[in-house]
């Protein structure tokens, strides 16, 4: 009896496979072929994944939800810093915990004016607990730490003030942390932040003029009064960072209530949780 031609070019495939494989690990390849290669690695992949999905009868559900997923705990602990109340960022008192904070701006210069009294934070970050912290008096008080330090540095220069600051901060589990800044920063995409790569330099603690490599921080340029700043020369004009930190606004989203973020959450949850149709792995799109 004739073998039937799928199993038969299956077989063939196979074969021609294990000839692909011993080829390449024997090969000695550039770094343009190297990565050619790989790309045609990746797209076998994605078909072969595809082709097992489309024969098997039995169908994958639209969504699985692990919530031991870090993916997912990011997004959680994110969450649960926006459910908290935002405070004024010059009233905070020394407390325990390390974790994530959230800082915003509600005052009437100009430059900030798309995000100010809105829910979009001007910066957020992380507070790193002790190595070994196992408690809530573990972690010391760390959070309160970066917070207090942020609030010399805004209390310190022009153009802004710290009257015109709130604040939200969430103390976690040791080593939760990390993921949630992740995942706020790629949500929010805060002008402050290093990531946004516009108007950073908060979180500088002072450089030397002598070093060349030192130029002035956007930030510091934006609102001078940090004396070990002075000296340094500005990397960009005012107003080449003034056009920048419009140009960002104007292409992202500012969140005016927080049940807009809330929704933008719920989304992201959920599309992290989805079961991607080619390969059947749960991918984090945001």
């Amino acid at each position: 009896m004739a073998r039937r031609p799928e199993l038969r070019s299956a077989e063939e495939t196979a074969a021609l496979l294990d000839q692909f494989t011993a080829l390449v690990r024997d090969a000695e390849m550039t770094g343009p072929s190297r990565k050619k290669v790989l790309a045609a690695i990746a797209t076998m992949r994605e078909n072969l994944d595809r082709l097992e999905r489309d024969i098997d009868p039995v169908t994958l559900p639209d969504a699985f939800f692990d919530p031991s997923e870090p993916r997912l705990i990011g997004h959680f602990v994110a969450l649960a810093l926006i459910s908290q109340d935002r405070r004024p960022l010059g009233d905070i008192k020394p407390f325990y915990g390390a974790g994530v904070y959230a800082i915003y701006y509600t005052g009437d210069n100009p430059v900030y004016g798309p995000a100010s009294r809105s829910e979009t934070p001007i910066y957020v970050g992380k507070a790193d607990p002790p190595v070994g912290a196992a408690t809530l008096l573990d972690q010391e008080t760390k959070l309160y730490g970066r917070l207090n330090e942020h609030r010399k540095n805004i209390d310190k220069v022009a153009g802004i003030e710290i009257d015109d600051f709130e604040c939200r901060a969430l103390a976690v589990q040791s080593g939760y942390q990390a993921a949630a800044e992740s995942h706020l920063i790629n949500l929010f995409k805060p002008i402050w932040n290093n990531e946004t790569k516009i108007l950073f330099g908060i979180g500088k603690h002072g450089d030397s003029a002598s070093t060349r490599a030192n130029k002035r921080s956007p930030w510091d340029t934006l609102h001078p009064g940090r004396g070990w700043a002075e000296d340094n020369e500005p990397g960009k004009t005012v107003a080449q960072i003034e056009s920048e930190v419009a140009q960002h606004f104007g292409s992202t989203t500012i969140f005016a209530e927080t049940r807009d973020v809330f929704a933008a959450f719920a989304d992201g949850i959920k599309r992290a949780d989805r079961l991607d149709e080619s390969t059947g792995d749960t991918r984090d799109e945001g």
